[in-house]
């Protein structure tokens, strides 16, 4: 990855490797899924990755969650959806074995960073990460593999927070 830098129009770009822009748009698309199934207060009790995408407001009040929840989750479950649906499509048409390079608006750019945060936040539930500091259950190839994306897409949010930065 070549990491996000600012342009002179205001926008930000990158260049990704065809596998990493591979690897983003089939996170992006699962993330949209997430979000569809997040809607759903049933699923997001059921799965801990689903209730990190929509954590409990009153942890020690099922009553007052559940109601919140009732009123609150469908709207921002369609908010991380359209995010998610963002990177899909300014990520459409990735294949080939050149370079993606993908240039976001401020608006798009935004949608990059929920997105980027939501995969991250189901990462870390499938991988038994509760805060920082934390290595998770890396206890084959999978949840290593679950680790190093994890541990790139923070790099890669890193890179876009950077170039969003106002400058001096």
């Amino acid at each position: 990855m070549i990491p996000f830098r600012r342009r002179r129009d205001g926008r930000v770009s990158a260049r990704f490797e065809p596998g990493e822009a591979q690897l983003l748009l089939s996170l992006a698309e699962e993330a949209v899924e997430l979000a569809r199934a997040a809607a759903s207060p049933e699923n997001a009790i059921a799965d801990p990755a689903l209730g990190r995408l929509l954590p409990d407001a009153y942890p020690d009040d099922p009553e007052a969650s559940a109601e919140f929840r009732r009123f609150t989750a469908p709207g921002l479950a369609d908010r991380k959806e359209a995010a998610a649906l963002t990177v899909v499509d300014t990520l459409a048409g990735v294949g080939g074995d050149s370079r993606v390079e993908v240039v976001l608006d401020e608006v798009q750019a935004t949608a990059w960073l929920r997105t980027i945060t939501d995969v991250r936040l189901v990462l870390a539930a499938r991988l038994g990460i509760r805060q920082d500091g934390d290595e998770g259950d890396i206890h084959d190839e999978e949840s290593a593999m679950q680790r190093a994306v994890y541990d790139w897409l923070a790099a890669v949010q890193e890179f876009l927070v950077l170039a969003l930065r106002p400058r001096r």
